[in-house]
C-alpha cells in the first residue's frame, strides 16, 4: 500500500524534473555563452566558459557601435507610464465593475471582453492610421496610450475580481464618517488592492517590455528601438558575433527580473488571496 502511495509522488517528481530540464537548458546555453569568445561558443556552446571573459558585455555596455543604453532609456520611457496609466484606468474601470449591478457595467463588461478577445495584429493596422492622422505615429505618447488602451481591459477584470473581495462594509463606515466616493476609492480601496497592483504590474510591465511589433511599426526601427527591438537590429543578418549577442539578451532581461523580484512577495499575496476568497 504504502508502495503504490510513493509511485504517484515520484512520477509527479521526475515530470518535474524532465519540465525544469526542458526550461533551464536554454536558459543555461544563454548564460554561460555570454562569458566565452565567439570560438568557444562555436567549438562548444555547452560546455562552462573556460576562460571566463567579460569582453561581450564590455562590448555592449561600452562599445562604440552599441546603443544598448539609448535602447534601455526608450523602454522606461514607454513601460513606466504605459504601467502607471493601466494601473490607474484599469483600478477605477474594475471598481465601477466590480461595485456596479446595473445594465451599464454590463455593457461594458461586454465592451472589455471584446477587446481582450481581439488580437492586437488586428487592431495595429487601424490604430497606426488613427495615430497618423492625430499626428502621433512614431512618438512615445502614440505607443503609450496603444498600451494603455489594450491592456486596460485585462487590468479592469483582474481589479474587478479583487474587488468583490473587499468588505463594501469599509465603504459605508467611510460614508458615515462623510468620505466622498473619490476619496473613499484613494484611502479605502486601493491600500487593499496592493497585491492586485503589483499583479498588474508585472503581467503589464513584462508584456511591454517584451513587445516587438508594436514599437517596431509605431515607432519605426530608427533612434525610437527598445531594447526588444535593439535585439532584432543588432543581429543582422549577417551578424555572427553570438557572444555579443548572448550579452545584449542577458542586459535586457536583467532589468525586467529586478522588477519581478523587487515585487514577487505582493505577486504571490494576490495569488494566493485570489485562490482563497470569493
Amino acid at each position: 500500500m504504502l508502495t503504490r502511495r510513493r509511485r504517484p509522488g515520484i512520477a509527479r517528481v521526475v515530470i518535474a524534473l524532465v519540465v525544469s530540464a526542458i526550461f533551464a537548458i536554454p536558459l543555461y546555453i544563454a548564460l554561460v555563452n555570454v562569458f566565452k569568445t565567439n570560438d568557444q561558443i562555436l567549438l562548444a556552446p555547452t560546455a562552462l566558459p573556460a576562460p571566463f571573459t567579460l569582453d561581450n558585455l564590455i562590448a555592449v555596455a561600452t562599445g562604440p557601435r552599441s546603443h544598448f543604453w539609448r535602447n534601455l532609456g526608450n523602454s522606461l520611457i514607454i513601460v513606466l507610464p504605459s504601467m502607471a496609466g493601466t494601473v490607474v484606468l484599469g483600478s477605477t474601470v474594475g471598481y465601477y465593475l466590480g461595485r456596479a449591478t446595473g445594465a451599464g457595467a454590463r455593457l461594458l463588461q461586454a465592451i472589455l471582453l471584446l477587446g481582450l478577445m481581439l488580437p492586437f495584429q488586428v487592431l495595429l493596422l487601424p490604430l497606426s492610421i488613427i495615430l497618423r492622422t492625430i499626428g502621433l505615429q512614431g512618438s512615445y505618447v502614440g505607443l503609450i496610450l496603444f498600451n494603455i488602451a489594450f491592456y486596460v481591459p485585462f487590468a479592469a477584470f483582474v481589479y474587478a475580481r479583487f474587488v468583490k473581495t473587499v468588505p463594501f462594509e469599509l465603504e459605508e463606515a467611510a460614508a458615515l464618517d462623510g468620505a466622498r466616493p473619490l476619496r473613499t476609492f484613494v484611502q479605502i480601496v486601493v491600500p487593499l488592492l496592493r497585491p492586485t497592483t503589483a499583479s498588474v504590474m508585472i503581467f503589464v510591465g513584462v508584456w511591454i517590455w517584451n513587445d516587438f511589433l508594436n514599437p517596431l511599426v509605431i515607432l519605426g526601427p530608427g533612434d525610437g528601438a527598445t531594447v526588444t527591438t535593439g535585439i532584432y537590429l543588432a543581429i543582422g543578418q549577417y551578424n555572427t558575433d553570438f557572444g555579443t549577442m548572448f550579452a545584449l539578451t542577458l542586459l535586457a532581461a536583467l532589468p525586467i527580473l529586478a522588477f519581478f523580484f523587487a515585487l514577487q512577495d505582493r505577486f504571490v499575496a494576490g495569488l494566493a488571496s485570489g485562490a482563497t476568497k470569493g
